[in-house]
């Protein structure tokens, strides 16, 4: 239902050429009987869907390409098939206790409330900029046993708190609605994760790039965060399709350097191998060599 009133409220202004959507499977031209406009439209029409049942919050995402100059036919996948970079537009809606659209043009990102009673929207959060350090990061802990080493490195310390080589505590956070993970860090800083992960081999990512990736990342960088798929940047990365998906690492610049830079210490051999503190000195085991 979602997805159809996006169509239904986009395909007949004369700015759009086609859409791509998560729920469908090919693209969307619009229709000859409306004109034709010079720009492209990929969104996830409900974000966080699984929080419906129980009337949590969910948002809707999206992405804008403006077509090439030459382009005059109905547009097909090769037109939305760029790097997120190339963006002009990206935002999200959250349907949360107010109703906000946070959007960015290229200029920063800035935040818009409902305003009800005038049923518009109105600026209320201008050029916000995520904090470089933070205490807070989110991720869906079930999957450790699927992370790899230096995800499980960074996740580690982080519960180590005080007591660890970071020396102050951290807290985890989940909503499973990455709109929702988002706009909490774009509000106070965090990190959030939905790294590579070996549950299903074959998959790099859990996340699309088009709908959920590459916005989100637009968003951050603009708010002087950073998003990366652990080894690369996000808005660096060229689709291979409609529905392709990747890691997504994205907030604090600070924290998300940090993790990158694990990456690259794993790639290179030159990490310090992931132990768990169970087979530390007093721990609950011992190493073979000492039972």
């Amino acid at each position: 239902m979602t997805n159809d009133i996006f169509l239904q409220h986009c395909e007949w202004d004369g700015l759009l050429a086609a859409m791509v959507s998560e729920e469908m499977d090919e693209v969307y031209a619009i229709p000859e009987s409306y004109p034709r406009g010079d720009y492209l439209l990929a969104f996830d029409p409900l974000d966080g869907s699984s929080n419906i049942d129980i009337n949590g919050v969910v948002g809707s995402i999206f992405s804008v390409l403006r077509r090439a100059p030459d382009e005059r036919d109905a547009p097909d996948q090769r037109a939305f098939l760029r790097p997120g970079r190339e963006q002009v537009a990206a935002g999200y809606a959250i349907y949360g206790p107010s109703t906000m659209l946070v959007l960015s043009v290229g200029n920063g990102t800035h935040g818009f409330t409902l305003e009800r009673d005038v049923g518009n929207f109105v600026l209320t959060h201008s050029d916000i900029r995520i904090p470089e350090d933070s205490s807070e990061f989110a991720i869906n802990a079930s999957n450790e046993r699927f992370w790899e080493p230096p995800v499980r490195r960074y996740v580690q310390e982080c519960k180590d708190g005080r007591t660890g080589c970071r020396e102050h505590d951290f807290n985890m956070r989940w909503i499973a609605s990455m709109v929702a993970e988002v706009h909490r860090i774009l509000m106070r800083g965090g990190v959030f994760m939905y790294p590579r992960d070996f549950k299903t081999p074959q998959m790099e990512g859990r996340l699309r790039l088009l709908y959920e990736a590459n916005p989100m990342s637009y968003i951050v960088e603009q708010a002087s965060g950073l998003s990366i798929t652990g080894r690369e940047r996000i808005l660096d990365v060229t689709p291979d399709g409609l529905h392709q998906r990747v890691p997504v690492i994205l907030g604090s610049r600070n924290e998300v350097d940090r993790i990158q830079r694990y990456h690259g210490e794993y790639d290179r051999g030159e990490d310090k191998p992931f132990t768990s503190p169970l087979f530390k000195e007093r721990s609950l085991f011992l190493p073979e060599t000492e039972a």
